[in-house]
């Protein structure tokens, strides 16, 4: 494990970093720390220094913690990036994410949610946040009972923000410039003196990805009871500009209380240009058709949170008492201009209009109590919650002779979703002795929604009590190897768009709409994992199962001849089961090796648009490998193989897919670096899904302009605060901290409720 020396110059009293505050001990201590005080003699007030030396936060008895500061393309890259170096985690280039094979995937920022990362935004949030702001990734596949159960309630990705709480200043700033126009720019600092410490980044970035789809649909004319067969052929182009601004402030109040506070804001535009081919096959009702469908797209999102924290250190070794207020908000609006242009004789071209707008607003706020209790350390904490989520669809037909607007009420709605969560939890955490150490925990979750579908006239409540326990334990087999157990239950809510029950347009093909009938899926999981050190390599080996009742899953059917609709509904259920390794560490002195893999088996059970319990089977590889080669040292050479094996989606099945990437490092001075790096340097990044049901068959395949080049410089002033230049040994592996280290406790701080 690495070993992080705090120093801090103060003036009247000695101020542990906040750093340094959180972390908790492996093992509960029977006393404070001592604390080496220069000073003439007793009489003196004055401590001219205070040096705490610990150890960095590594696995933790209930996640694992990936270093990502250390990847050759942070500094050009977005979090979703980063997020894809990540083992079991899959990114495409739509943004949206799979953590071993399951969308339903929390992402939360410093352990809280966040109203950027809810729903369809989330993944154009994620391609607009810059990487290097990330100090760590967090996987948890079993939340605990100190986590609540937003958007997904499944398993967590909490991306750990970079702070730097050394004394003094450094900033950070790059510059890099792409292909077809791209570029980005961001700048990151600290500056810590006495009790007041600031951070803060800014960043610009122009990118995107122009992708081509084709989709061919084979479906049942009751009629004649033939297979009539359609196409679609699309083009989409733009890149879009985004920035973003974030600041965080501390003050030490005196040696056992912190104050905090932070704020960001990002925008984004929406902007895009896409064409569409339609080729419709003959009914025994409706005539062939063949049209083109160009669409301009217009829009911008903005994204903003702000929010205080309270920290008071007890007495007692280890007592802390945390209080935190968040408040996030995305606002987003989309204008789409619609012409079509038939080639089938005797149908008119047409126009039309629609104007997006939704908005989600998350009011957060927790207290946590943590103290040392019979031998063991007791938590305790609560959570009051606020989401709100606002949609309103305007839709007008444009007569293409005097340009009249007429609102089409079939495609128009205006709908809110309000939702309060009021949660209670408790955990304890000990050591049974030498080897064994265990944590479990309860949560109390009381929910409440409100559902108004104001275009419909349709008012929904509904109300009701989740109890959510959780267990883990840790057991040190020798010095080098630990075996870890975990099992958890959560809940996933439906979210907004779940809920509304009106139809939305999205294509000349496909109209989606929500189900205000869902339940809420339940999910029990439970994980074996193996930890051990061979050679100069860090291993881990996990076994994991998971069941969900109820599981809320794609239905499918046709509400016209040519139009599909894409609702969601309780299946009978479905479960996964696998196998997970990570290895990790140095081949040689100059070459060092990263590499994950999942062999995964997924089942789901649902009934189709005929009425029958269907039930699919899906066994498929996942994994990544990455090298790092330490040339000189000057230079970096990485080279990254990631592979996603196929997975369940409802009626249907997304095919396997691979990308390969490189990049190079360059340190022309200590402080100054060049990097250069392409993505998808083959070019075979594709979205290909499959439908095989009784009424349809489709297949849709969907093509990225992946092969981006990107290169840029990145430089440092200052001497304090973490260097992207530095040589980290692990790269993005987990921090295990060798084989029988930290068990129950270890780590810096966990989120709150």
């Amino acid at each position: 494990m690495q070993k992080i020396l705090l120093t801090c110059c103060l003036t009247g009293s000695a101020i542990l970093p906040a750093y340094a505050q959180n972390t908790t001990p492996e093992k509960p201590a029977t006393k404070p720390a001592t604390t080496a005080v220069k000073a003439k003699d007793a009489k003196d007030a004055v401590v001219p220094e205070v040096t705490v030396s610990a150890e960095r936060p590594t696995n933790r008895i209930d996640r694992q913690v990936y270093d990502v500061k250390s990847d050759v393309s942070s500094t050009n890259g977005s979090a979703a990036d980063a997020l894809n170096n990540v083992p079991s985690v899959n990114v495409d280039p739509d943004g949206s994410i799979t953590l071993r094979g399951s969308p339903n995937v929390q992402i939360m920022v410093d352990g809280k949610p966040s109203a950027m990362l809810q729903g369809d935004n989330r993944g154009p949030a994620l391609q607009a946040m810059a990487a290097d702001d990330i100090e760590s990734i967090e996987v948890i596949n079993n939340p605990g009972a100190q986590f609540g159960n937003e958007a997904g309630g499944g398993p967590i990705l909490n991306l750990v923000m970079r702070r730097n709480r050394k004394p003094g200043g450094f900033t950070t700033v790059n510059g890099n410039a792409g292909t077809a126009g791209r570029y980005n720019s961001a700048v990151n600092g600290s500056y810590n003196e006495g009790a007041w410490g600031f951070q803060g980044s800014a960043n610009v970035r122009h990118d995107g990805r122009n992708s081509v789809a084709d989709v061919t649909r084979d479906r049942l004319d009751p009629l004649s009871g033939q297979f009539v067969h359609s196409s679609q052929q699309s083009v989409g182009r733009g890149l879009n500009d985004m920035a973003g601004l974030n600041g965080t402030v501390s003050y030490n109040l005196n040696q056992t209380d912190t104050l905090a506070g932070s704020a960001s804001y990002n925008s984004r535009t929406n902007d895009q240009h896409s064409a569409d081919h339609y080729i419709n096959g003959a009914t025994a009702m409706i005539p062939a058709s063949d049209y083109q469908r160009t669409t301009v797209r217009t829009g911008d999102s903005k994204n903003f949170s702000w929010g205080g924290r309270y920290d008071h250190k007890g007495e007692l070794p280890g007592e802390t008492l945390k209080i935190d207020l968040r408040v996030s908000a995305s606002e987003n609006d989309n204008v789409s201009n619609y012409d079509n242009v038939y080639a089938t004789p005797g149908m008119i071209d047409a126009r039309a209009n629609q104007h997006n707008e939704f908005s989600t607003r998350i009011i957060d706020f927790t207290g946590d109590y943590e103290r040392p209790l019979w031998g063991g350390t007791a938590k305790a904490g609560y959570k009051v919650a606020t989401n709100k989520n606002d949609f309103d669809t305007l839709y007008t037909d444009i007569d293409p002779v005097t340009g009249i607007a007429r609102i089409n009420n079939g495609r128009t709605n205006s709908y809110e979703l309000d939702e309060t969560v009021y949660a209670l939890y408790g955990t304890y955490q000990m050591r049974l002795n030498e080897r064994w150490g265990a944590l479990a925990g309860l949560r109390t979750e009381y929910t409440d929604m409100d559902i108004h579908q104001i275009t419909g006239g349709i008012e929904g409540k509904n109300s009701y009590i989740n109890y959510i326990p959780s267990a883990y334990a840790t057991y040190k087999v020798n010095d080098n190897a630990n075996l870890r157990f975990a099992y958890a239950r959560r809940i996933r809510r439906p979210n907004a768009n779940d809920l509304n029950p009106y139809v939305t347009y999205r294509d000349e093909f496909n109209v989606s709409s929500g189900n205000p009938n869902l339940k809420p899926t339940k999910t029990d999981s439970f994980e074996v994992g193996y930890e051990t050190k061979i050679g100069g390599l860090e291993t881990n080996l996990r076994g994991y199962y998971r069941r969900d009742t109820d599981a809320i899953v794609d239905y499918r059917y046709f509400v016209a001849p040519n139009v599909l609709l894409t609702t969601k509904a309780n299946g009978e259920g479905s479960h996964s089961s696998g196998l997970e390794f990570t290895v990790s560490g140095k081949l040689t002195p100059s070459l060092t090796l990263n590499t994950s893999g999942n062999l995964a088996r997924s089942q789901q059970s649902f009934y189709d648009d005929s009425g029958l319990l269907v039930t699919r089977t899906a066994n498929s590889l996942s994994g990544r490998v990455r090298l790092n080669y330490q040339y000189d040292p000057a230079n970096q050479i990485q080279m990254a193989l990631q592979m996603m094996g196929k997975t369940l989606s409802g009626q249907g099945y997304r095919s396997p897919n691979h990308t390969f990437n490189m990049s190079w490092r360059h340190n022309v001075t200590q402080q100054l670096s060049l990097v250069a790096n392409v993505t998808d340097l083959f070019n075979t990044n594709k979205m290909e899904t499959v439908i095989n049901s009784a009424t349809l068959r489709e297949t849709s395949t969907r093509r990225f302009d992946g092969r981006v080049f990107y290169v840029g410089l990145s430089y440092r002033f200052g001497g304090s605060g973490t260097s992207n230049n530095e040589n980290h040994e692990q790269g993005w592996g987990p921090r295990p901290g060798g084989p029988g280290g930290p068990g129950p406790g270890a780590g810096g701080p966990p989120p709150g409720a």
